[in-house]
């Protein structure tokens, strides 16, 4: 009894340790500017300011700034399905020549930073004209080699008599594949559609190379954009459009919860 009430402590001090930062940038996003500056601070605002979510999205074409987020996120996101899907199928069922190097080389694109490549990324997308378009943010991140890795993982765990009674049946490789292996990972899928998402929505670096106008820039670098008024950090407005930046993505945790605990568990199981 002591040991189960030992790990409910523990439990809610490692969610207090996480939920802080959300609850302190809840709450500086309802109070004025002055109530920012006291010291020592106060977590309620004496009176919620609301109109600090107006005057954040205001302070640009937040709207464009959104759509283009959703854009380039659920674009990566179709992409990769539509590659990382039959690449780690072929390497997770089938043995060819040279399978296991060409995958040693997929898993050794993972040790390079982004930042280490953006450059040439650059100028290839610059001269075939796509930069400052969605296209062009989504291109560099048409596959990933981390969905190759967790996909192939969870394509080996499925039994193989499965597959040989499906190819008994006449099923083709695509129809094993759309009918057959996709539902049985479909939490290792979501699990990885939440992290691409939440990666490539956050994302900064690409977004501020790739652009140099307002017609393909995403949320963070409008949020950027909340910098200072007369001298002073606003932090309230600040707090009220990172609020806005962060909705989506507790929407889609929300949603895809169920998912990641049965993808934690199977791989568990197995």
């Amino acid at each position: 009894m002591a040991l189960r009430v030992l790990n409910v402590l523990c439990l809610l001090l490692l969610v207090l340790v996480f939920a802080m930062p959300f609850g302190w940038m809840l709450s500086t996003s309802l109070k004025t500017l002055p109530e920012t500056m006291i010291f020592p601070p106060a977590w309620i605002p004496k009176q919620p300011v609301w109109e600090n979510y107006a005057e954040a999205w205001n302070t640009g074409p937040f709207l464009k700034y959104f759509l283009n987020s959703l854009i380039v996120a659920i674009g990566i996101l179709i992409c990769q399905a539509l590659t990382i899907i039959p690449a780690a199928y072929a390497f997770a069922r089938y043995q060819f020549i040279g399978s296991k190097l060409l995958f040693s080389v997929v898993m050794v694109t993972l040790m390079i930073p982004a930042q280490l490549i953006f450059l040439p990324v650059y100028l290839e997308l610059s001269a075939l004209k796509l930069l400052n378009t969605h296209l062009g943010l989504i291109l560099p991140f048409a596959s990933s080699a981390f969905g190759i890795f967790l996909l192939r993982q969870g394509f080996m765990q499925v039994p193989e008599e499965l597959i040989e009674a499906a190819r008994l049946d006449q099923a083709s490789e695509w129809k094993i594949i759309v009918r057959l292996m996709v539902p049985l990972v479909k939490p290792v899928l979501v699990t990885f559609a939440l992290f691409s998402f939440i990666a490539h929505w956050n994302d900064y670096f690409w977004p501020l190379v790739m652009t140099t106008n307002e017609a393909a820039r995403t949320l963070p670098l409008g949020i950027a954009k909340i910098r200072e008024v007369e001298g002073v950090a606003t932090w309230n407005t600040l707090m009220a459009g990172n609020l806005i930046l962060v909705a989506p993505i507790l929407v889609a945790f929300f949603f895809s919860q169920r998912h990641i605990i049965r993808a934690f568990v199977y791989s568990g199981v197995k």
